[in-house]
């Protein structure tokens, strides 16, 4: 079962009228990435920016390659991603849209959760919503990372955490930006629900960086709970897989 929530009137105008579209996932759905190439197909960006690409990955797919060969020709099957067939379908909705890798190496994420994200993410980390939190909502960020991970994650580590979170959603908008600008737009960004988040992640970010882009945000969830951090949200069923909480038993 399907449900759709809108919450912003998009249909008066026409699909490609927004310049950014932030498509959402849980990672492991497959019901999510038929939605997603759905999306594609309608928007018909000539950008896609996949949050599970480096960009040498993603210069490799430019080169033509044919979607049922992309897997075997970037390494999808060590990446730790979920398998490459259920993100499939994205790629063959592609139309030639060129790709852009938005990952970044372990150890970059790694130094912003020692050094802090604004540290790693450089001079322009200001204008893409790096300045420090506040204290209510450093430990509102913090607090539901810690409820996210079973409640098993020690403490002392959730800043840390908050600020790796925090340099990826930018470091994802800075490459959304330069799709646009290298492309034109639209451009369409495939990635997990919390960096799709309106209130905080690439949405929010872009609209700090370049409020003149026009940035449309879809959570494609399981359950409405988290619904009115989108501007439209998917729902759908349940994919059934085992409890991620018995990881820390």
């Amino acid at each position: 079962m399907r449900k759709l929530i809108l919450f912003v009137s998009l249909w008066a105008a026409p699909v490609a009228a927004q310049d950014v579209w932030v498509l959402g996932e849980i990672h492991d759905n497959p019901a999510h990435h038929i939605e997603q190439a759905n999306l594609v197909a309608e928007i018909q960006p000539t950008a896609v920016v996949f949050e599970m690409l480096s960009p040498d990955q993603a210069d490799i797919i430019n080169r033509d390659v044919d979607p049922a060969e992309v897997g075997n020709a970037v390494g999808w099957a060590d990446s730790g991603w979920p398998d490459y067939s259920i993100y499939q379908p994205i790629f063959e909705q592609l139309n030639g849209a060129r790709v852009y890798g938005a990952s970044l190496p372990r150890e970059v994420v790694m130094s912003a959760a020692g050094q802090g994200a604004a540290a790693v993410f450089g001079p322009d980390a200001g204008d893409f919503g790096l300045a420090p939190l506040d204290a209510e909502k450093q430990a509102a960020f913090e607090e539901e990372i810690f409820l996210s991970h079973c409640s098993a994650m020690p403490r002392d580590v959730l800043g840390g955490i908050v600020e790796a979170q925090r340099l990826r959603d930018a470091h994802f908008a800075r490459v959304a930006l330069s799709a646009l600008r290298e492309t034109s737009g639209p451009v369409a960004v495939i990635t997990g629900n919390g960096h799709a988040r309106n209130d905080r992640a690439i949405p929010a970010i872009i609209a700090s960086a370049a409020p003149e882009v026009d940035v449309v945000s879809y959570g494609i969830l399981e359950n409405a709970d988290d619904s009115g951090l989108y501007d439209v949200t998917i729902v759908t069923g349940a994919f059934d897989r085992p409890d991620p909480c018995d990881a820390f038993n």
